[in-house]
């Protein structure tokens, strides 16, 4: 059985996301022993991109589908060559299911071995011909096995989603089918039961748990925790699991908690990152979303990364979080389709379906010559994931004030309470937060 348990953060993964699965799955592995991998569900954006690099540490496992794989299937069972004995396959025959995989010299399957193929094979060889049926089975096993093989069984990619090819698998005579990696080489082989029922991944979600923001395909997963701090908008589930949505400013206070209740320390790499998903979050703790718990996580993982022998030795919270905020801000050098699809939280309500995305700066004024630009990215984004309207908001980290684009805007939302400037564009002073100050209003309108 496969225990390994993977902990992944929402779509478009920003700081805190890879923080938080990065974190948690070290929590997991240190305290309980658990076989926990970070993972993430899309590319990291220049902030995360960035920090990564200067903390040395390696971006999680890509993990966008929870699909099951026909890998998760897989038996690599003993093989030989087409010009082999057959005594050779039926010895391996003996030790597996009754299967016997028969590969090239190159590497690629050449057929499968099983008793069907073995019993057609002696049909033909023996017949009703009184002679042939005094032949000794010493000589029928000299013979070589490319005679008694299938070469028809057919074969699947490893990392090929099993429900994408459940059509032609119930539409095949045989039980048992061969598997190859992406250059076709054998990997092994899988039988159809444990294809029609196949293990299904195991999850913890971290800093979200709307489906609509999770990987593809989380309804396959057996999802085991959720762990976050946004509204709720979870599926419901098969069996109970493990619940927390709290009122922090960021997912990495939560895990630095746990790490601190079981008596632990980050290692000060990490501990930096969870710092960075913290200050990312709660811009430099001045975000409305900052809570006192914040705080202390601040000073706490700032004990643990700021020490001599760590990459972050000298530095201070502050300092930090500085580098953090620019790392991630501007427009000139990050083309618009990037800028309005990195940071992204698709929404419905009232029946309609939304996006709203954010980019950090550290000057509005950027904005007067990128502005057509992030319209007409906005808009085909809005076309490509057929949505009602989206809107993109740019916040200045360091007067904390932000402006809103927006794109096919129903006439409800002319009653925002943002002033619109002449270029179309609505000034919201002293919102910063798109979760606890935006949202809010834009759902109570559309749901009003």
């Amino acid at each position: 059985m496969d225990t390994r348990i993977y902990i992944i953060g929402h779509v478009n993964p920003d700081t805190d996301t890879i923080a938080a699965a990065m974190g948690y799955a070290w929590l997991l592995c240190e305290r309980d022993g658990a076989d926990a991998i970070p993972a993430r569900a899309g590319a990291t954006n220049p902030q995360t991109t960035w920090i990564l690099k200067r903390l040395g540490l390696e971006p999680p496992l890509l993990l966008t589908d929870a699909s099951p794989r026909f890998e998760s299937v897989t038996r690599r069972f003993d093989t030989t060559p087409p010009d082999a004995p057959l005594r050779d396959a039926w010895a391996i025959a003996n030790r597996t299911w009754g299967v016997a995989p028969v590969v090239n010299d190159d590497g690629t399957p050449f057929g499968l071995l099983t008793s069907y193929s073995l019993f057609d094979f002696l049909a033909q060889l023996i017949g009703p011909h009184p002679r042939r049926q005094e032949m000794r089975i010493a000589e029928i096993l000299d013979l070589p096995c490319r005679e008694a093989c299938d070469t028809r069984v057919q074969s699947f990619q490893a990392n090929g989603r099993i429900r994408d090819s459940l059509n032609r698998i119930l539409r095949q005579e045989g039980d048992d089918f061969l598997v190859v990696d992406d250059k076709g080489l054998y990997l092994g082989v899988c039988r159809q039961r444990d294809v029609l029922n196949p293990p299904r991944l195991r999850l913890i979600l971290v800093d979200h748990n709307e489906p609509g923001q999770s990987l593809g395909a989380v309804d396959e997963a057996e999802l085991l925790e959720i762990l976050d701090h946004h509204r709720l908008g979870n599926a419901s589930t098969h069996v109970p699991i493990k619940f927390t949505v709290d009122i922090v400013g960021s997912t990495s206070t939560l895990v630095s908690e746990r790490i601190e209740d079981a008596g632990l320390s980050a290692p000060p790499a990490l501990a930096g990152l969870l710092l960075a998903g913290l200050l990312s979050d709660t811009l430099i703790l001045a975000s409305p979303t900052t809570t006192e718990r914040d705080r202390r996580a601040a000073e706490r993982l700032g004990r643990w990364a700021f020490v001599r022998a760590g990459p972050l030795a000298g530095e201070t919270v502050a300092g930090w979080g500085q580098q953090v905020l620019r790392s991630g801000s501007g427009l000139a050098t990050r083309d618009p389709k990037e800028i309005v699809s990195s940071d992204l939280k698709l929404y419905e309500a009232g029946g309609l379906k939304f996006a709203i995305a954010q980019v950090e700066v550290t000057d509005l004024l950027q904005l007067d010559e990128h502005r057509m630009g992030l319209e007409a990215a906005l808009e085909e984004l809005r076309e490509r994931r057929g949505l009602d309207f989206a809107m993109l908001m740019v916040t200045d980290v360091v007067d904390n004030n932000s402006l809103l684009l927006s794109v096919n805007a129903p006439p409800i939302l002319n009653d925002l309470p943002y002033p619109r400037l002449p270029d179309g564009t609505r000034r919201a002073d002293g919102v910063v937060s798109r979760k606890k100050q935006l949202l809010p209003v834009v759902l109570g309108l559309l749901e009003s």
